[in-house]
C-alpha cells in the first residue's frame, strides 16, 4: 500500500523528534485521532513505527533510532533519572560509565559533585565531565561509532578490565518482559558487560519507554544489577521480579513530585 502524504509526514515528524503524540498530531493535522491511531497502526503494521502509550516511535527492532532522535525521546523523564542516580553515587567515587542518552543525563547530574573518577567509552560523557577540575576522567580506547561517538570493540573491553570501580552506570536499549536487557550492537553489549563486571555495584538507568521497545542482543537478567532507576514502573509483575531479585528500585517521577 502507498502511503497518504499525512502519514509520510507523521514518519517525517517520527524521524525528526524520534516520537510522535496522538493527540498533538491530531491538533496539528486538524483531524480526529481515531484517524491519527489508524494512520499510526498503519505504519506500525509496516514496520515503520513502533506504538508506545500515547503515540509512536521511529521502528527499532534490529536498528537502534537515531542519536539525535533518541536524545529527545522522554527528555524530562531521562533527565529526572540523571539526577536521582546522582545522588547515590557520593563524593570521591570511582564510577565506570556506558553508551547511552540516558547516561549522558548521570554525567549532567555529576558536574557538581566533588572527586569523581570517570572511565567511559562514551566521549560525549568524557566532553560532559572533563572541564571540571575536581574530576577525572579517563576514555576507552576502541573504534569510535560515527553515529553517536560510543567506543566499542575488543580493545574498549581489555581496556575496561584494568579497573575495578564503586559504580557502574549502564544504560540499555529495551526491557524484555522476563527482565532481559536488550541492546542492538554486539559490540557494544561486550564493552556493557565488561563494566557491570567491573564494578562493586551496578545502576542501571532507563525511561519506561524501554519496557515497549525491542532489540536483538542480549546484555543480561535483571537480576545482575544491584539499582534500577527509572522513571515509573506501571508493570506490577516487573515489581515483583525485581523485588525477587533483590535490586532496588528507584522512581524517579515519584522522586520529583515529593
Amino acid at each position: 500500500m502507498i502511503l497518504i502524504e499525512r502519514q509520510n509526514q507523521i514518519l517525517e515528524l517520527a524521524k525528526q523528534s524520534g516520537r510522535v503524540g496522538v493527540e498533538e498530531l491530531s491538533t496539528q493535522f486538524g483531524v480526529s485521532v481515531q484517524t491519527i491511531r489508524k494512520d499510526l497502526n498503519d505504519l506500525c503494521e509496516r514496520g515503520l513505527l513502533d506504538r508506545v502509550h500515547g503515540g509512536a516511535i521511529i521502528g527499532s527492532t534490529v536498528e537502534n533510532v537515531g542519536y539525535d532522535a533518541r536524545r529527545l525521546i522522554a527528555q524530562d523523564a531521562k533527565q529526572a533519572i540523571g539526577q536521582a542516580a546522582a545522588r547515590l553515587i557520593p563524593d570521591e567515587s570511582s564510577i565506570l560509565i556506558n553508551i547511552g542518552t540516558t547516561t549522558e543525563e548521570v554525567a549532567k547530574a555529576l558536574r557538581s559533585h566533588v572527586g569523581i573518577l570517570a572511565i567511559t567509552n562514551n566521549i560525549n560523557v568524557a566532553n560532559i565531565l572533563r572541564s571540571h577540575p575536581k574530576h577525572q576522567v579517563i576514555i576507552a580506547s576502541g573504534v569510535v561509532r560515527h553515529s553517536d561517538g560510543g567506543i566499542v570493540g575488543d580493545a574498549a573491553v581489555e581496556f575496561i578490565r584494568r579497573f575495578k570501580v564503586d559504580y557502574a552506570v549502564i544504560g540499555a536499549s529495551a526491557i524484555e518482559a522476563n527482565g532481559d536487557l536488550m541492546d542492538y550492537d554486539y559490540r557494544e553489549v561486550s564493552v556493557a558487560r565488561t563494566i557491570m563486571e567491573n564494578a562493586r555495584k551496578v545502576i542501571l538507568v532507563a525511561d519506561a519507554s524501554k519496557f515497549e521497545r525491542t532489540a536483538p542482543v542480549r546484555i543480561a537478567p535483571i537480576s545482575a544489577i544491584d539499582v534500577f532507576v527509572t522513571d515509573r514502573l506501571p508493570d506490577p509483575a516487573m515489581r515483583d521480579r525485581l523485588a525477587e531479585a533483590e535490586v532496588v528500585l528507584v522512581e524517579a517521577e515519584t522522586l520529583a513530585a515529593r
